[in-house]
């Protein structure tokens, strides 16, 4: 059921196996427990950061779907995007896969976006068993859109870390595990901000907008969540957030509030601002997340995943950055 911005599962599509993948980098944060799989290096054997976030993403596919119980010639569908030009990321390792691909483009919100398509999919009977994914990888991301890493430019203290990893998951329409309730899909919201370097301020406001939505569409408060979960706002766009929603009479306690980007590092790794990247939500929501779900230690979250949708040529072309957020509630049995 569609009301407003929001589909209404009423077959709800269940996450029966989930999996994520991590680098060096990520081993040496507090959730590290909750990674599937970590490398010890930014290679990963390749002789490219392209090729190594490839085999992030087909890790961490390849995990989800023995953790199911299944083959890949059981995956009906596969949606999978990711940051790298005309996402060949997910593209490559669809070619791997070799099962019916959709290659979505949602920048850091892709995690959200793959789990509401894959759950729509399901619920309305086209689909049983939908593989969704996206990775991002430190040394590629940057190499993309800021500076190779080999420069050793200083970075600002609005910036944010891409984490080097992986996330996939597989909804199905029988099984056991956290059930997908709800997704409220995003409007592009551009405020005007054009600093690569301030992600998480250009970011919040749309985070805020499909939040409300979200709310308004379920007729229901924040309480009603354990957890509300933003993708990669950092250490900036979080209380601009928090500010925003409070404006319009949403108050998220600080205890249930919180960004996936200040959740994946310590507080005393060089990560500027937090975490950022496809990967920042998928790590966290596919690992650590539906992790406590599965413990009974979370009964209902809500996970809203930022993007910003520049690209190199969007900047040479002096252009602001639109940004988008795409929220998906899953509950636990």
């Amino acid at each position: 059921m569609l009301q407003g911005q929001t589909w209404i599962f009423d077959k709800q599509p269940t996450i029966t196996a989930s999996a994520a993948v991590g680098g060096p980098f990520e081993a040496q944060g507090p959730l590290s427990e909750d990674f599937d799989l970590l490398f010890d290096d930014l290679w990963l054997g390749q002789d490219s950061y392209e090729k190594a976030e490839k085999k992030l993403m087909e890790q961490a596919c390849d995990l989800a779907i023995q953790k199911a119980g299944m083959q890949k010639e059981d995956i009906q569908f596969y949606l999978a995007g990711d940051l790298l030009n005309q996402i060949i990321t997910s593209s490559f390792s669809a070619r791997t896969l070799s099962v019916p691909y959709f290659g979505l483009f949602g920048a850091c919100s892709t995690s959200m976006e793959g789990l509401a398509l894959a759950s729509l999919m399901v619920s309305s009977g086209y689909a049983d068993r939908v593989l969704t994914a996206t990775a991002s990888h430190n040394g590629a991301a940057e190499k993309q859109f800021r500076y190779p890493t080999e420069y050793g430019s200083q970075k600002p203290p609005t910036a944010q870390w891409t984490v080097t990893g992986a996330g996939a998951a597989v909804v199905a329409s029988v099984g056991n595990g956290p059930r997908v309730t709800a997704a409220t899909i995003g409007r592009v919201v551009d405020m005007g901000i054009s600093d690569p370097f301030n992600m998480g301020a250009a970011m919040a406001p749309a985070a805020v907008d499909t939040i409300a939505a979200h709310f308004r569409d379920l007729q229901t408060s924040p309480t009603e969540y354990d957890l509300v979960l933003t993708g990669d706002l950092g250490r900036v766009g979080l209380p601009i957030a928090a500010e925003l929603l409070s404006k319009q009479g949403l108050e998220l306690p600080p205890d249930r509030f919180g960004d996936c980007g200040l959740m994946i590092y310590r507080e005393d790794q060089p990560v500027q601002a937090g975490a950022s990247g496809c990967a920042s939500s998928a790590c966290v929501t596919y690992g650590h997340v539906l992790n406590r779900m599965r413990r009974g230690e979370l009964k209902k979250v809500l996970i809203v995943a930022t993007g910003a949708l520049l690209s190199p040529l969007s900047y040479q072309q002096k252009e602001s950055i639109p940004c988008i957020a795409h929220a998906v509630a899953i509950q636990s049995n």
